[in-house]
């Protein structure tokens, strides 16, 4: 699946360093700042940051930090404790770029890195991107390419800005590629890797007998529930949607379990939606292995997630994306269908439930277009060819 593993051109100047191609772990150390800010970043970056070694340095800056959404995964991931936090979360979407990017360009001119790994679409993203360039070093962005192509999307906004700034574009799928390519980037800074999403879910699913547990503590059968999650600001923002999709919900015939951030809660209960509710299993928020564990147990999921999108794919169920556009097309028509919220979530869902069984077959059957478990090595060796001193 990786491609184009021709050596970067780089057009503008930069710190030199050899083009030999080394094996993983024999970077100079503290030669690669990761930087990342949310639980997403984490998971994704997890993998790479450990076959780097010594070589990385990890920049947290806070944008969604706590212990419960950040500190936990550092810790199941055997990461430690970042370099540095920054403290950037709680603030507009300007206010925590400019932050971040002040914050980062004191670290890096401290650090001098040879290169700057950022993830993704995040706002944490778009400040390591441009602080990078600021320190002219070397900047890869790892899931590059994805594209919505709707301009109301901040994440959009994000990662187009980051791509054009890349260096190294690592595109998960050939999609992206192609992405990045009709935009006029160069092919010579796009490498096909896969998504380092494959290699965190086969490492944190849980066994069968821990997603045992988990049904019964939750008083549920496999395949005999929908898990869903909502989180945008598109539809638990706006109380129409949010009124709609919690409809439908509680029109569907199983039992919805609906972990609820405390935000979506508030905006529930200030829209006057607890009737709604009430008709759902609503619970607290849960942590990513039972969510994986109970994802795999489901019968299908309904959600406004990106991530859930990927993982699906890995773990063999269908999902729901209640969005107005995604940016994983990859994945339409096989394990994932779009829809906006209406009646259209209860058509697909009745058409899922009439054969559950068949479903689950079905989708065995069908291969993520993600990779095959070794994207973050890959990511490793290409930074590698470009930054190993002589």
């Amino acid at each position: 699946m990786c491609g184009h593993l021709q050596p970067l051109a780089l057009s503008d100047p930069r710190p030199q360093y050899t083009m030999s191609s080394p094996s993983i772990g024999s970077f100079p150390p503290r030669s690669v700042a990761v930087v990342l800010g949310t639980r997403p970043e984490i998971i994704k970056l997890a993998h790479v940051i450990r076959l780097l070694g010594k070589a990385a340095v990890v920049l947290h800056t806070g944008q969604h930090y706590d212990r419960g959404l950040s500190g936990t995964f550092l810790d199941a991931f055997g990461l430690g404790e970042p370099h540095a936090y920054l403290g950037v979360g709680g603030e507009t979407r300007g206010q925590q770029i400019g932050m971040a990017v002040r914050a980062l360009d004191d670290q890096l001119s401290e650090l001098r890195p040879a290169a700057v790994v950022v993830q993704g679409d995040t706002n944490t993203a778009l400040a390591g991107g441009l602080a990078a360039n600021a320190a002219e070093a070397i900047l890869v962005h790892v899931e590059a390419g994805l594209r919505s192509y709707d301009r109301r999307m901040p994440e959009e906004h994000n990662r187009v800005l980051v791509d054009h700034v890349g260096d190294l574009l690592c595109a998960p799928t050939d999609v992206s590629r192609k992405n990045l390519l009709e935009e006029g980037i160069p092919e010579s800074r796009i490498r096909v890797t896969g998504n380092t999403i494959v290699e965190a879910v086969h490492e944190l699913m849980p066994d069968p007998s821990e997603r045992a547990r988990l049904l019964d503590g939750h008083n549920l059968t496999t395949g005999g529930f929908v898990l869903s999650t909502f989180h945008r600001p598109e539809n638990v923002d706006d109380p129409a949607r949010f009124r709609t999709v919690l409809g439908e919900l509680a029109s569907l015939h199983l039992p919805v379990l609906l972990p609820l951030h405390p935000r979506s809660m508030a905006r529930a209960e200030e829209h006057g939606l607890g009737d709604l509710l009430r008709a759902i299993r609503v619970i607290e928020p849960i942590g990513y292995r039972e969510f994986l564990g109970l994802g795999a147990e489901s019968a299908f999921l309904v959600s406004d997630s990106g991530g859930v999108q990927e993982e699906v794919s890995i773990y063999k169920r269908s999902v729901i994306v209640v969005r107005r556009s995604t940016e994983r097309p990859e994945v339409l028509g096989t394990f994932a269908e779009l829809v906006e919220p209406g009646p259209g979530i209860s058509d697909i869902a009745g058409r899922w439930t009439a054969d559950i069984p068949g479903l689950h077959q079905r989708l065995g059957s069908i291969p993520s277009p993600y990779g095959d478990g070794t994207a973050s090595a890959r990511i490793v060796r290409e930074i590698g060819d470009l930054i190993v001193a002589p």
